[in-house]
């Protein structure tokens, strides 16, 4: 999924689109500190857990 996205696409976006954009902004934020060494591996397990039932994301089992 693109994050880059102007105030224009943003707009036309729903509040799920909206919410799911956010999210996977927000999962490679984390990603990228776990990458860094800024957070271990167990924080990044617990922040992502906690952002996945924040915002209530259904999680691909597959």
């Amino acid at each position: 999924m693109d994050t880059n996205i102007n105030q224009e696409n943003w707009d036309t976006l729903s509040h799920e689109e909206k919410n799911r954009l956010l999210y996977e902004k927000q999962k490679a934020l984390m990603k990228t500190f776990l990458e860094k060494g800024a957070i271990s591996k167990e924080q990044y397990e617990k922040s992502f857990h906690d952002l996945t039932v924040k915002m209530n994301i259904q999680r691909d089992t597959r």
